[in-house]
Protein backbone atom coordinates (compact mmCIF):
# COMPACT_ATOMS: atom_id res chain seq x y z
CA UNK A 1 0.00 0.00 0.00
CA UNK A 2 1.64 3.05 -0.81
CA UNK A 3 1.93 6.91 1.34
CA UNK A 4 -0.73 9.81 0.32
CA UNK A 5 3.19 11.24 -0.82
CA UNK A 6 3.96 8.53 -3.34
CA UNK A 7 0.06 8.96 -4.78
CA UNK A 8 0.67 12.29 -5.31
CA UNK A 9 4.31 11.62 -6.70
CA UNK A 10 2.78 9.29 -8.71
CA UNK A 11 -0.25 11.14 -9.85
CA UNK A 12 2.25 13.91 -10.82
CA UNK A 13 4.54 11.72 -12.67
CA UNK A 14 1.55 10.35 -14.27
CA UNK A 15 0.03 13.78 -15.40
CA UNK A 16 3.96 15.46 -16.79
CA UNK A 17 3.88 12.31 -18.99
CA UNK A 18 0.50 12.68 -20.81
CA UNK A 19 1.76 16.63 -20.74
CA UNK A 20 4.57 15.52 -22.37
CA UNK A 21 2.63 13.19 -25.09
CA UNK A 22 -0.15 15.52 -25.95
CA UNK A 23 0.79 18.57 -25.37
CA UNK A 24 4.20 18.56 -26.88
CA UNK A 25 5.77 19.56 -23.36
CA UNK A 26 5.75 18.94 -19.52
CA UNK A 27 5.01 21.44 -16.92
CA UNK A 28 8.26 23.50 -15.39
CA UNK A 29 6.55 22.78 -12.08
CA UNK A 30 3.20 20.32 -10.86
CA UNK A 31 1.83 19.36 -7.51
CA UNK A 32 -0.47 17.08 -6.52
CA UNK A 33 -2.74 17.65 -3.32
CA UNK A 34 -4.88 14.47 -2.39
CA UNK A 35 -7.56 16.00 -0.12
CA UNK A 36 -9.94 13.30 0.48
CA UNK A 37 -11.87 12.11 -2.52
CA UNK A 38 -10.36 15.35 -4.26
CA UNK A 39 -7.16 14.98 -6.45
CA UNK A 40 -5.77 18.37 -7.13
CA UNK A 41 -3.37 18.76 -9.97
CA UNK A 42 -1.85 22.21 -10.41
CA UNK A 43 0.75 22.69 -12.82
CA UNK A 44 2.59 25.65 -13.48
CA UNK A 45 4.29 26.64 -17.10
CA UNK A 46 2.60 24.59 -19.25
CA UNK A 47 2.28 27.25 -22.18
CA UNK A 48 4.46 25.99 -25.34
CA UNK A 49 5.85 29.41 -27.05
CA UNK A 50 3.31 28.63 -30.20
CA UNK A 51 0.37 28.89 -27.44
CA UNK A 52 1.99 31.94 -25.61
CA UNK A 53 2.31 34.15 -29.16
CA UNK A 54 -1.72 33.32 -30.21
CA UNK A 55 -2.69 34.55 -26.92
CA UNK A 56 -0.33 37.81 -27.98
CA UNK A 57 -1.21 38.36 -31.28
CA UNK A 58 -4.79 37.72 -30.97
CA UNK A 59 -7.06 40.30 -29.23
CA UNK A 60 -7.77 39.49 -25.49
CA UNK A 61 -10.43 37.67 -25.32
CA UNK A 62 -10.42 35.57 -28.66
CA UNK A 63 -6.85 34.77 -28.05
CA UNK A 64 -8.32 33.01 -24.59
CA UNK A 65 -11.26 31.93 -25.77
CA UNK A 66 -9.17 29.67 -28.59
CA UNK A 67 -6.60 28.78 -26.58
CA UNK A 68 -8.84 27.11 -23.74
CA UNK A 69 -11.37 25.34 -26.38
CA UNK A 70 -8.42 24.02 -27.70
CA UNK A 71 -7.01 22.55 -24.40
CA UNK A 72 -9.58 21.68 -23.36
CA UNK A 73 -10.82 19.67 -26.29
CA UNK A 74 -7.53 17.82 -26.02
CA UNK A 75 -8.43 17.07 -22.40
CA UNK A 76 -11.56 15.83 -22.95
CA UNK A 77 -10.52 13.61 -26.42
CA UNK A 78 -7.68 11.84 -23.53
CA UNK A 79 -9.84 12.02 -20.94
CA UNK A 80 -9.80 8.36 -20.45
CA UNK A 81 -6.00 7.74 -20.58
CA UNK A 82 -5.59 10.35 -17.95
CA UNK A 83 -8.68 8.71 -15.76
CA UNK A 84 -7.01 4.65 -16.52
CA UNK A 85 -3.89 6.38 -15.01
CA UNK A 86 -5.24 8.13 -12.13
CA UNK A 87 -7.59 4.81 -11.36
CA UNK A 88 -4.42 2.75 -11.87
CA UNK A 89 -2.72 4.55 -9.42
CA UNK A 90 -5.59 5.22 -6.55
CA UNK A 91 -7.08 1.72 -6.45
CA UNK A 92 -10.63 4.13 -6.72
CA UNK A 93 -12.64 4.88 -9.77
CA UNK A 94 -12.64 8.34 -11.26
CA UNK A 95 -16.15 10.27 -10.96
CA UNK A 96 -15.90 13.48 -12.94
CA UNK A 97 -12.63 15.59 -14.46
CA UNK A 98 -12.80 19.45 -14.44
CA UNK A 99 -10.08 21.67 -16.24
CA UNK A 100 -8.90 25.02 -16.21
CA UNK A 101 -5.98 27.14 -17.65
CA UNK A 102 -4.72 30.48 -17.15
CA UNK A 103 -3.47 32.07 -20.68
CA UNK A 104 -1.94 34.85 -18.26
CA UNK A 105 0.12 33.05 -15.61
CA UNK A 106 0.37 29.71 -18.18
CA UNK A 107 -1.21 27.72 -14.61
CA UNK A 108 -3.56 24.58 -15.22
CA UNK A 109 -5.48 22.95 -12.58
CA UNK A 110 -7.15 19.34 -13.59
CA UNK A 111 -9.44 18.04 -10.71
CA UNK A 112 -10.65 14.58 -10.08
CA UNK A 113 -13.49 13.56 -8.21
CA UNK A 114 -13.06 10.24 -7.01
CA UNK A 115 -15.77 7.43 -5.47
CA UNK A 116 -14.01 7.32 -2.42
CA UNK A 117 -10.72 8.26 -0.72
CA UNK A 118 -8.07 6.10 -1.40
CA UNK A 119 -6.66 3.88 0.90
CA UNK A 120 -3.02 4.78 2.02
CA UNK A 121 -0.94 3.90 4.69
CA UNK A 122 0.61 6.59 7.15
CA UNK A 123 3.68 7.76 7.73
CA UNK A 124 5.45 6.28 10.44
CA UNK A 125 8.20 8.99 11.82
Amino acid sequence: MKTQGEIEAAICAGVTQFEQQYMGRGPKDIHTHLIGDLLVVRLQGVLTEAEQQLVRSLPAEKGRDLLKQVRTQLIETARPVMVAMVEAVTGVTVLSLHHDISTQTGEEVVLFTLTKTPDFRAVRR
